[in-house]
């Protein structure tokens, strides 16, 4: 199993990357899965549902099962968040981790970065940044530019930044 981030502001179309970025990989031959923390609270279930019922009955875990998809809902009940090596033991065979977010985490990332946004770089400041992809050329070091000393992708390119996760996604 490799590893590779996806990381950037909100709003900068991390999740509009990966919905392109994931067909492009998996029709290499390759199973590609994905983690994505979210600094909100997330609810997969619906209140009145059974399985909303028991869980708020003071469940730890619940598994879903339908026709489709199962779905596992683990309640931390106030213990902190897992780290990303935990999540990703729970992960089922696959070829590729993409992961959206853990931008504190140390592993290869492409950073998501459009200058109509309104907002730095996460570059150089968290961990694991390799390149930035963005809706700009490349320019002169100025934060609300393209940064140079980062290797620069095109973002409309799904085709290279495709091939730029798998030359440098990590090996867990």
């Amino acid at each position: 199993m490799k590893i590779f981030g996806i990381a950037g502001h909100s709003g900068m179309g991390k999740t509009t990357l990966l919905e392109r970025l994931v067909p492009a990989i998996a029709g290499r031959g390759m199973v590609v899965s994905l983690i994505k923390h979210s600094h909100k609270n997330i609810d997969i279930d619906r209140p009145g549902k059974d399985s909303y019922r028991l869980r708020e009955s003071g469940c730890k875990e619940v598994l879903l099962m339908g026709n489709d998809r199962w779905a596992l809902m683990h309640e931390l009940r106030g213990a902190p968040e897992p780290p990303l090596d935990y999540l990703l033991d729970r992960m089922q065979d696959c070829d590729v981790v993409l992961v959206e977010g853990f931008k504190h985490g140390n592993f290869p990332k492409l950073e998501v970065w459009r200058a109509s946004q309104g907002q730095e770089t996460l570059w150089p400041d968290w961990p694991g940044i390799l390149a930035i992809a963005s809706d700009l050329p490349p320019t002169p070091p100025v934060r609300t530019e393209v940064p140079t000393g980062l290797l620069h992708l095109d973002l409309s390119d799904v085709a290279s930044i495709a091939d730029f996760v798998m030359a440098h996604a990590q090996t867990r």
